[in-house]
């Protein structure tokens, strides 16, 4: 398939959930979008990687496809995901324009890979129509990001500080991985750097599981991290509680 080159008022679209109830508050309308730069060894939606063409929308065809739904929304609204939806920015942007001339509450669920410090104005301006961030950190080691990701997370750090610049309420996420970021070295490092943000509305610890292998084994790809066990019980509430306990969250 021919590389899909994103058009103005056009998305290229993975999938959508109707009725999520995991990616913002209350119920929600999930717009999970084709193509990621990142490459992570644990990512559990193998196929949203590509960015040959999926399935194209318009913004109008997506906020009509929403109007279906409207009524399970009320204390919800619209999350555009991934893959990752910056890679689509000029998309999401205005889509979050008009969902908030339609009084929708806008989420944006990124990694923030593509952003870079000569792309502020373009951030901005999407964050212009955006309520919530949900932010996701893999890695606080840059180097160790690198490794696990495939791209370093400098660019995504300093995403998280315009964010506290414009006090757009963001949500921090973490997927615990077992000996890879679990250890208090790059815990109390992460906790750390948490503390310097002011617009931080909740931190959500994300156990890793496995239940993606199936989709690179069908996919004929090979899954590094097979040695990787899925997290204790006791291991989350450890990691919760260092990166949780006395936070100062946006008010």
């Amino acid at each position: 398939m021919k590389d899909f080159k994103i058009e103005q008022l056009y998305g290229n679209v993975h999938s959508i959930e109707t009725l999520g109830a995991f990616d913002g508050p209350g119920l929600r309308y999930v717009l999970f979008l084709q193509g990621c730069p990142m490459k992570c060894k644990f990512c559990h939606n193998r196929d949203t990687w590509g960015t040959g063409t999926n399935k194209l929308m318009t913004v109008e065809e997506v906020l009509n496809d929403y109007d279906r739904y409207k009524a399970f929304y009320k204390k919800g609204g619209l999350t555009v995901s991934g893959g990752e939806a910056t890679l689509q920015l000029e998309f999401i942007t205005e889509l979050f324009r008009q969902a908030k001339e339609k009084g929708i509450h806008t989420c944006l669920d990124t990694a923030a890979p593509t952003f870079t410090e000569t792309r502020i104005a373009e951030f901005n301006k999407l964050l212009d129509y955006t309520d919530l961030v949900l932010l996701d950190i893999k890695h606080i080691d840059n180097d160790i990001h690198k490794w696990l990701t495939g791209l370093p997370n400098k660019n995504i750090l300093k995403f998280s500080k315009l964010l506290d610049d414009r006090r757009i309420p963001t949500s921090i996420r973490h997927i615990l991985l077992p000996d890879i970021n679990s250890q208090d070295e790059y815990v109390i490092k992460l906790r750390t750097f948490l503390d310097t943000l002011s617009n931080v509305v909740s931190i959500e610890v994300l156990p890793y599981h496995t239940k993606g292998i199936t989709k690179w084994e069908q996919m004929g790809l090979k899954y590094e991290l097979l040695e990787t066990p899925e997290p204790s019980e006791e291991l989350i509430k450890h990691v919760e509680t260092i990166l949780k306990s006395n936070y100062q969250y946006m008010s």
